[in-house]
């Protein structure tokens, strides 16, 4: 059974189920155990379902958090991710520009505190497309390299 990162050919697709309030990291089948572990230094909390065949393995955003807090969280981690080289989706609606930024900033000088300027004061982001793998950022990621896919 596949999942939507094997499906999408991405290493992790962050994404709401309908009608649910909980926002999953689906990494993609056999996942390295580095990208599993940087999942759960990001905070996300690391699932699992023992089959009769193969060992399911997923992540969610804390379900403690309020859906604005989630969302965060999810889009928190992307920059990490990035710039460990995995591919990342994630949809619009759960996308926060502010918490993403702020990541950057944090990756970018450790000692700074994660505040950025008011987004007025900020360029727009770009609309993003979806990276291709040879795109993956060499350098810590801005808005303008994160990768997103809309939802079908």
């Amino acid at each position: 059974m596949g999942n939507r990162a094997d499906e999408y050919g991405s290493d992790v697709e962050i994404y709401r189920k309908p009608l649910a309030n909980t926002i999953y990291a689906e990494t993609r089948t056999a996942a390295p155990e580095h990208l599993l572990a940087l999942l759960d230094t990001l905070g996300l909390e690391r699932k699992t379902s023992v089959t009769a065949g193969p060992v399911y393995v997923w992540h969610e955003v804390p379900s403690h958090l309020n859906e604005d807090e989630q969302k965060k969280a999810a889009t928190r981690a992307i920059p990490a991710l990035l710039l460990a080289g995995y591919v990342v989706n994630i949809p619009d609606d759960l996308f926060d520009p502010t918490a993403y930024q702020e990541a950057v900033a944090v990756i970018r000088n450790p000692s700074r505190p994660a505040v950025v300027p008011p987004a007025a004061a900020q360029p727009a982001p770009k609309s993003p497309g979806r990276a291709h793998p040879a795109q993956r950022p060499a350098t810590p990621p801005s808005a303008d390299s994160r990768s997103s896919r809309r939802s079908p």
